[in-house]
């Protein structure tokens, strides 16, 4: 039984998973475990692949659409947050907040990471995906990986071999390949002049975007040359809901939850709006959220 193996553990039973995502979606989890060491990681990782026991390693939860009522096992990274800085290389473990990292190296005088300063995601998750905004992405300033491979070993990986491309990795498409700890290559810069970009961002952002409401980020990834928000807001969807969801009258490639939105609602929203983009457009909206069955 699993409770056998995790009681040296930190781990919730039964648990709501509300507040560990960014849509504030109500699933459960029968267990949601934070591994504090890399061994622990490892032994958790041994037993469930060993057991059979489905797992899902979540991140910030931004970004993503838990789409099952209950996950059998959710693993939290975040104690895994050490960060070393030697000159202007830094490292960051999964579990370190990408916000929290964007902070410490604007006030190290290092330069790269402003664009994620509000960025509501774990670096481990960012930088499987490609996090990015300001049309600056993780992959920019990224070195290498150190990676646990499906057969649980620690390997290293290069900025090559990860195949980075737009919100996308070899990581990404290869759920089994778990980061543990991602390496910049930064630039040094004035504090006062990276704390400057990061204000203006900042302000963009709150003009712009339903910082106030539940979300996951942008929806869909901008097709080549044109604005996904634009498109949306262009065929008057603006403040269409299904639900509990309903796309944002601030910002149209958002959708937010009033607080009674589903998994479901959300699908069936993001669908709504593929079809009609692709009827009247003839564009094909890719979806940037991940949803997790």
């Amino acid at each position: 039984m699993i409770e056998n193996f995790i009681r040296d553990y930190e781990y919730l039973k039964n648990v709501s998973l509300k507040k560990y995502n960014t849509y504030r979606l109500d699933v459960k989890t029968n267990y949601l475990i934070f591994p504090k060491t890399l061994d622990e990681l490892i032994n958790l990782m041994k037993y469930l692949k060993d057991n059979n026991i489905k797992y899902l390693i979540l991140g910030g939860g931004s970004n993503v659409i838990l789409a099952r009522p209950v996950f059998d096992v959710v693993i939290k990274l975040e104690r895994l947050n050490k960060v070393s800085i030697n000159d202007n290389i830094v490292k960051a473990e999964a579990g370190v907040s990408l916000i929290s990292l964007a902070n410490i190296c604007m006030k190290e005088g290092l330069c790269g990471l402003a664009f994620a300063g509000g960025i509501p995601g774990l670096v481990g998750a960012s930088t499987a995906m490609n996090a990015g905004a300001y049309k600056e992405e993780i992959s920019d300033k990224l070195k290498e990986v150190k990676v646990l491979t499906p057969e649980l070993e620690v390997i290293t990986m290069s900025k090559d071999e990860l195949e980075y491309d737009y919100r996308d990795s070899f990581l990404k498409r290869n759920k089994d390949y778990i980061c543990l700890e991602t390496t910049f290559e930064m630039k040094r810069e004035d504090p006062d002049k990276i704390k400057n970009l990061m204000d203006d961002r900042k302000r963009r952002r709150i003009e712009s975007q339903p910082l106030d409401k539940p979300s996951a980020g942008s929806v869909f990834r901008n097709p080549e040359g044109l604005s996904s928000g634009k498109i949306i807001e262009d065929l008057g969807l603006k403040g269409y809901s299904i639900g509990g969801a309903s796309i944002s009258e601030k910002h149209a490639n958002f959708i937010i939850n009033d607080g009674t939105a589903t998994y479901d609602d959300i699908i069936e929203l993001i669908n709504y709006i593929k079809k009609k983009v692709k009827k009247e457009l003839d564009i094909d909206l890719i979806l940037e959220q991940e949803i997790i069955w």
